[in-house]
């Protein structure tokens, strides 16, 4: 089920992807450590697709680069993701197999950690600059689908 899962979630032209923190206690031990559960997810439902989402998690037990690098091996299209430099890899000449060029993966950034910044700032001082950030950053999403 769950290679049937990544399958599907790979084969499509858009993955969004994110990664969070999660304490792990290993048997016996008594402190816990910081391990990662990646999500990939499939939707294309804002264009106008009928394939139904779905998401497939996987567990690396810290947020090396090398973990997205396995896991997106068999993807190629437009990879949205944030800013994090584990995912500067896909493109490095060092990776293995050489860097993927735009035509095999396109990167585009997530609005999510901005918007959320801005949100708080709006929240907290009812600015109207935050306030027109957050419309047109609604209006850019909007518009890209």
């Amino acid at each position: 089920m769950n290679d049937a899962l990544y399958r599907y979630v790979m084969n499509t032209r858009k993955v969004h992807t994110d990664d969070t923190p999660v304490k792990v206690l290993a048997p016996g031990q008594k402190k816990a450590k910081t391990g990662r559960i990646w999500t990939y997810v499939r939707d294309d439902r804002n264009v106008g697709s009928s394939s139904p989402p779905a998401v497939w998690f996987a567990y690396s037990p810290n947020r090396q680069g090398k973990h997205p690098e396995q896991h997106l091996r068999p993807f190629r299209g437009i990879l949205q993701a944030d800013a994090f430099t584990g995912y500067d890899r896909l493109f490095s000449a060092e990776r293995e197999g050489g860097a993927l060029t735009d035509s095999l993966l396109r990167p585009v950034a997530c609005w999510a950690h901005a918007r959320r910044k801005i949100h708080d700032v709006y929240i907290s001082s009812k600015s109207a600059t935050a306030e027109e950030a957050l419309k047109r950053i609604s209006a850019t999403v909007r518009h890209r689908g």
